[in-house]
């Protein structure tokens, strides 16, 4: 009825020579070819047709019954070419060992979704007999939900008739103890006509593949989520965290107890035979956290038995896995029946033990469990596990390293620090010094409180630029250069020019040594002197922010201090100005460091005024404004260090200050021991009288002797008694050794023998020279 285009090229005749003709005259055997026409099925097989040309030609051949639509039957009739395959001597032993010996699993389901097909490997992949398969379904042999799956997408691919991959999971009756993952791709086999006749799944084991995709995406985990701060006990808490529930139900970090204290262990610890080094319990972390009967708690001090196998773990630095643990027996109910127990309550059934080692020093240990997870732990858990750990390991490390240094630097900084402030009869001082958190690192914050001469007091705070222990090393090289400038009683805004040159000097020197270009480190620095004869106070600052004045009635005012370049970055290029303020007395000065005013997450404004709402307190002791100020930082671990200096300002009572100017001639050295003398009575120190009358004419005969106008002489009764003598010479007194047959250059060798201590400052218009006596204890 129809020859196609096809079959003319295959056999040699065409439609118009073998349509309404007899289909037997181009078979070679037609009784074989007519018996598969009654087939209700259709019928397939091999046949030999011939060609026009003579030859015969061999043909696979299928027969498949059509029903018109007049009820009559025909057939469609394919055929194809056999030569045209690749088909060698021997393809059906070729196409059984392509079946039954490929490494693949190979099975066909019918349209029931029943096993009806099943390949050799298969059964090496599953362990199930092929017989026991036939007519069964899947939920026969797999857990219930990953049947279901597969068997939903088998229908898919019976009804879309297109490919479809899918993973699962089973447990193979050969190896029960471990999951296994396989990757399944199926697709419809159909007949002829299209038709669907079963479904074909062909299935490779990956479950390397699976647990190495899992296994990197733990890790990459890792990366991100432990070490992600400086805190070693956090850094536990975030290994026990990611191992739950990625690896195990349970999670608990030990560390040994120096370690978890920030201390580095000794190198020893862990590796001898002796008594296993106290535990502490830094990281805890579970599926249940709220289960009561867990026997673990965060913080808690654990001592391993010497015999136990945390303690052989700790000894040899070698990891431990019990597959299947069983508390029951052996050491475990031993050593701690009461633990044990309640560890057999909590239903772990399986555990590793891996040592936390870095630079062969045992940092602790990480104990990992299952309980809910149904499958013990295996080898491949063991070594991600000791990979999670190694990780882990590097960060605490390196939390240790940088605490060590943190200490050094915060021990360093403290040390340099002052430990205690005196402000003398000038001022009241309270501080507060508060160190940056772990990831910053310590500063170069500095404050200081130097009494002066003449009952003054300098106060001063400073930050140098950067963190660490450079930072605090440089802090005290400046602290130290500001006391001995602050000795030489400069006027502050000459004081902060100095120290500027020897900032630039020290960034000079750092570059040569290291061979590098000059560094561009700096500082900043307020420099304030108050005299509480005067009160008056002279500010100079250099790039530091500027201090609080809080008069007695709460009034909160910034004095205009001009800024000034900081301290090495100024090139000498930018003068420093003093300003001088006349200060009631009970003013409160505030003097800070840039951290506690500064943040991200606000402007200086807003700072600035919490610090002065904090101040405007009348009445508050100074110790009890400093903890307010503290206790107002947004952070208890701030950004940056924290400084706070304040001071309370005295006035000298003038009752207590006696001066007088005295005419530049010999006769006044007679007078001013008179004067002297007089005014000791007065205060009733007639015990100093002496000694005071000797310092008193050494210091006004070089007056008269080496100056060219009057001369005036102060004594201040304070926590000292101090005596000024002051002239408008400007050259600065100092000892010369004396020849043995001269009468000069003895004067103030007496002077320092008989004084407290001495010393000279410059004026306005000349010197002042200046000595301290103690006053006489109260009988």
């Amino acid at each position: 009825m129809g020859w196609t285009q096809t079959a003319h090229h295959l056999v040699g005749y065409s439609a118009a020579e073998m349509v309404g003709r007899s289909a037997a005259q181009v078979m070679g055997s037609p009784e074989a070819f007519t018996e598969g026409w009654g087939a209700q099925d259709g019928w397939s097989g091999p046949v030999s047709v011939r060609h026009r040309d003579g030859p015969t030609i061999d043909l696979t051949l299928r027969v498949s019954t059509l029903w018109g639509k007049d009820g009559q039957t025909r057939w469609l009739v394919s055929v194809t070419d056999t030569r045209t395959l690749s088909a060698p001597a021997g393809s059906e032993p070729v196409r059984g060992s392509l079946l039954g010996r490929t490494p693949i699993g190979i099975v066909v389901h019918d349209l029931q979704l029943r096993y009806s097909w099943v390949n050799d490997d298969m059964e090496r992949h599953d362990g199930i007999p092929r017989d026991q398969r036939f007519g069964h379904r899947l939920k026969d042999f797999l857990p219930a939900f990953e049947a279901e799956a597969l068997e939903v997408v088998m229908r898919q691919v019976l009804d879309t008739g297109t490919t479809m991959i899918h993973e699962y999971r089973a447990w193979p009756p050969m190896d029960r103890r471990r999951e296994h993952a396989y990757s399944s791709s199926f697709f419809c086999l159909q007949d002829a006509d299209g038709m669907p006749l079963a479904v074909c799944s062909i299935t490779v084991d990956v479950t390397g593949n699976r647990q190495a995709r899992e296994r990197l995406a733990i890790l990459s985990e890792a990366s991100t989520r432990i070490g992600s701060t400086l805190d070693v006990v956090q850094t536990g808490q975030e290994l026990a965290e990611l191992a739950v529930p990625l690896l195990a139900d349970h999670v608990l970090v030990d560390l040994v107890e120096a370690v978890s204290l920030g201390v580095e262990p000794s190198p020893r610890t862990g590796t001898t035979s002796s008594e296993p080094p106290l535990l502490r319990r830094a990281g805890l972390a579970s599926v249940d956290m709220g289960a009561p009967t867990l026997p673990w708690a965060r913080d808690e001090v654990i001592r391993p038995f010497p015999t136990s196998l945390f303690a052989t773990a700790l000894h040899t630095g070698r990891s431990y896995l019990e597959s299947v643990l069983d508390t029951r027996t052996g050491p475990w109910d031993q050593h701690d029946p009461a633990r044990t127990r309640k560890i057999r309550e909590s239903g772990v059934h399986s555990l590793m033990i891996v040592p936390i080692r870095a630079r062969g020093s045992v940092l602790g240990l990480a104990l990992f469990g299952r309980s809910d997870i149904q499958k013990p732990f295996q080898e491949d858990d063991l070594l991600l596990a000791e990979e999670l750990v190694n990780r882990a390991a590097l960060c605490l490390d390196n939390a240790l390293q940088y605490a060590r240094e943190r200490t050094a630097a915060l021990t360093l900084q403290r040390d340099l620090l002052p430990h205690r402030v005196h402000g003398g009869a000038a001022v009241e001082v309270a501080s507060r010094y508060v160190p940056a958190d772990m990831d910053h690192g310590v500063g170069g914050d500095w404050f200081d409180v130097i009494e002066l001469s003449g009952a003054r007091v300098a106060l001063v705070v400073g930050d140098v630029v950067g963190h660490g222990i450079n930072a605090a090393a440089t802090m005290g090289r400046l602290r130290t250069a500001v006391r001995t400038l602050a000795d030489v009683d400069l006027p502050p805004d000459e004081l902060l020019a100095r120290l500027d040159d020897t900032v630039r000097r020290l960034n000079d020197d750092d570059g040569d040594v290291s061979g590098q270009a000059l560094s561009e480190v700096g500082a900043t620095c307020l420099y304030a002197v108050y005299d509480p004869v005067t009160r008056q106070c002279t500010l100079a600052r250099a790039g530091h922010p500027p201090p609080l004045i809080i008069d007695p009635t709460g009034r909160v005012t910034i004095p205009d201090v001009p800024a000034g370049a900081p301290l090495g970055l100024g090139l000498g290029l930018v003068p420093f100005e003093s300003v001088e303020l006349e200060l009631p007395e009970g003013s409160l000065l505030a003097f800070y460091s840039d951290g506690l005013v500064e943040s991200r997450d606000h402007d200086l404004d807003v700072g600035m005024n919490r610090l002065g709402a904090a101040l405007a307190q009348p009445g508050s002791s100074l110790d009890d404004l400093c903890s307010r100020v503290i206790n107002t930082l947004p952070s208890r671990s701030p950004d940056d260090d924290v400084t706070l200096l304040l001071a309370r300002t005295r006035a000298l009572e003038p009752a207590r200050v006696a001066s007088w100017e005295l005419p530049n001639e010999p006769a006044a050295v007679p007078t001013a021991r008179h004067l002297v003398s007089r005014q000791l009575r007065e205060w009733g120190l007639e015990r100093l009288i002496t000694k005071v009358e000797l310092i008193v004419s050494e210091l006004v005969t070089n007056a008269v002797h080496h100056g060219d106008g009057s001369t005036r002489l102060r004594l201040i009764q304070h926590q000292v008694l101090t005596c000024e003598v002051s002239d408008t010479h400007t050259g600065r007194p100092r000892p010369r050794p004396p020849h043995t047959l001269e009468e000069n250059g003895r004067g103030l060798y007496l002077v320092a023998r008989l004084s407290r201590r001495w010393g000279s400052r410059s004026a306005a218009d000349g010197k002042v020279v200046w000595a301290e006596q103690d006053l006489p204890t109260a009988a």
